[in-house]
Formats: structure tokens, sequence, C-alpha cells
């Protein structure tokens, strides 16, 4: 459809990425609120989205930035006007952080780093622009993925990297993704409490000694209920909470929030009272963290006892109960991804709907900058 803006959701052709606007902005307002409420900033990652349109949005709602995880992502949303744009990972050979420190001509890009080298070459390769880029110094605090040991060892590194021309330390982040899916919120809230004391430890002795650390960065979108909490964060990098996905939900606990995002389906085969295929396999969605739910038909009538029981290349199969056998071929269905952020690198667009109409249409030009 080359045209789809005022159509009704119904004429949209499948598969199709879709956000009903209502439920999104009513999940960032509430994010934002929650987030603003225990005094903390908003810098909320990218990988949900894609979408600089979006990140514009969450902007205009009270973040300071974006979180990003590649460089060529950073680039996608400074170019669109995103000037604060942390990038939470580790960034290594000489082509990457030319361009990162490129990148401080046009914003005020932060990198993470976890090891002297890391921060050595980027602070040469700003000298040699005559530019300077803020650095965070990454600390493992129980994921084991990256970051430095606490204690010793960060205490170290960032003295080392504090005496390079070229960067300014300006703070710790870390992440506590090991405990989204601690089940008790109390020992969810204890365990927390505990990795993110390991990042106030290090900014508190930072401090003692001269070294900046204004910011401490944390906390995602099954965590940031609790993290928000910790006195030592300054800011959140939660971000799908925008989407809510069940993952999120069911798997984290996460509260107050409403699954926005859809991917429009067509069923296509009915071999089978009981089963169903539809147009949207693991080419549309994803069903590694949690298998996708569906909602609807497109026009609203709950299917509660329809399931997504497997995904090949371009289908989805659908087990049917009594309430759902009566969908036929060429009936649209609106399901759930179970983990946005896999799901929303397999399209090119987002269709903005409200009232059961096409209102927008988002590209997502960050989709596939892996470098």
């Amino acid at each position: 459809m080359d045209h789809p803006i005022g159509r009704p959701l119904a004429e949209l052709d499948t598969p199709a990425l879709c956000i009903d606007l209502d439920t999104f902005e009513a999940n960032i307002a509430a994010m934002a609120g929650y987030i603003a409420d225990c005094g903390k900033q908003w810098r909320p990652h990218a990988k949900c989205h894609k979408s600089p349109a979006i990140a514009h949005r969450l902007l205009e709602a009270g973040a300071i930035g974006v979180t990003v995880a590649k460089v060529s992502e950073a680039e996608v949303f400074m170019k669109a006007g995103v000037r604060d744009v942390l990038i939470a990972n580790m960034i290594a050979g000489e082509t990457k952080v030319n361009r990162v420190a490129a990148l401080c001509r046009y914003g005020d890009p932060i990198v993470a780093v976890d090891h002297f080298a890391q921060a050595e070459a980027l602070a040469a390769a700003c000298r040699r622009l005559g530019v300077s880029c803020r650095v965070l110094v990454e600390i493992n605090i129980g994921m084991d993925r990256v970051g430095i040991r606490p204690g010793p060892d960060a205490i170290e590194l960032a003295h080392g990297v504090d005496r390079l021309e070229g960067v300014r330390l300006v703070g710790v982040m870390g992440y506590e993704g090991h405990l989204l899916r601690v089940e008790d919120p109390e020992e969810k809230r204890r365990k927390i409490d505990s990795a993110i004391g390991l990042l106030e430890e290090a900014r508190d002795r930072m401090q003692r000694e001269g070294i900046c650390a204004d910011i401490v960065s944390a906390g995602g979108t099954g965590s940031y209920q609790f993290t928000s909490h910790c006195p030592a964060v300054t800011e959140l990098q939660a971000g799908g909470g925008m989407f809510a996905d069940p993952f999120y939900i069911e798997q984290c606990g996460v509260q107050g929030l409403s699954p926005s995002l859809t991917v429009l389906a067509t069923v296509v085969s009915r071999p089978m009272l009981e089963r169903g295929i539809m147009d949207s396999g693991r080419k549309t969605l994803n069903g590694e963290l949690h298998m996708p739910v569906v909602k609807s038909t497109v026009v609203g009538r709950s299917l509660p006892d329809a399931t997504v029981t497997a995904l090949s290349a371009e289908h989805g199969f659908l087990k049917l109960g009594p309430e759902s056998q009566d969908l036929t071929i060429g009936d649209k269905i609106a399901v759930i991804p179970g983990y946005s952020d896999f799901t929303t690198v397999l399209h090119d667009r987002f269709y903005g709907i409200r009232g059961g109409q096409v209102e927008v249409v988002w590209p997502l030009e960050a989709r596939g900058c892996l470098q």
C-alpha cells in the first residue's frame, strides 16, 4: 500500500508491524513519570525501536537522550538530531574509534569501556580530530558479559582513563540483566540493590579520589521499577517498556504497562478444525524468549483460546480452541510479539494505529546497523 495513512487497519497487507498509539503513549508517560518521580533521568535504549521518529517522541516525554549498542546506530540517531547518545558497548578497531571520534563533531556521545586499550585508542582518535569524547567505565555487576571486575580493578581503570587526553571520564555503568526474571519481588529488590551497590562503591571511591563520577547508568525494562529506587543511579536505560512485551510482563513482573505492539497476520490455511496457519513465521516474529501471543481478530474480537505453537520460516502454527475455530482463510489477526527486540529488527516500518486507522508510518532507520 503506497499511501496507507488514513486507511483502516483491516486494509493493511500482512505481515505488518503495528503500534497501538494510545497504549504506546500511555506506556511512555507511565515510564517517564515513574523514573522522574524517583528523581532519575531517562536514557531509553533504542534497540527495541530503531526509529529516530520514536526517539524524538521519547525526548518530548522527558528523555535526555538514547542508548544504543552500535556505532552505526549512533550515527543514525545523531544524523536525525539526537545529540546525546550512549553507546553501551565496547568499541574496538581503528575504523570504529575513528567513527566515534567523528561523531563528537556533531553531538556529545558517550562510550562504555572496560579496558584501558579501548579508552587509549579512542583518546588517540579524538586527539587527531581535536575533539573530546565522554566515557563511562562499565563494571561487571553480576551478568558476566562485559565489564571490568568491581573493586580495585575498576578504580585502577578509572584512574588510567582519567589521565588520558581526548576522552572525559564522566562516570560508571552496569547492567543487572541477570536479575530480570527473579520471581519473588523482595528477593529481586535485594539482589538488585546488592548489584547496584557495586556501582555505588565505585562511584564513591572515584569521587573521594577526585575522579568525575557524575553519571551512574543502569536499569533495563525488566528491572527499572526496582533500579529506579537505588540512590546511586542517576539514569535508567529501560526502553522496551513502551511496547510492554509479554516477556517483560509475564517473566519479569513489570507492572502498570500494557502491550502496544502487534503483528497483523493473515490466516492462510485451515488444515484441521483445531489448527490454523498464518503468514507470519520466523522472518516476521521471534519466539526465543517468549512465544508470540494471539490477541484478537483485526476487528477486535478476542481469541482467548488461540495460541501460537510453532514458527517456521514463513508460517506460524495456530492451535485453535472452540472460541477460535470459526477463523477462516483470509481472516486477519493481531499477534503480540513475545519479545519485541527480536521482532522489530525483521521489519522496515511501524504502522501507528489510532481509532482503527493508520495515523503514521515510522521507518526503522537503524535496522540492520550492525557495525
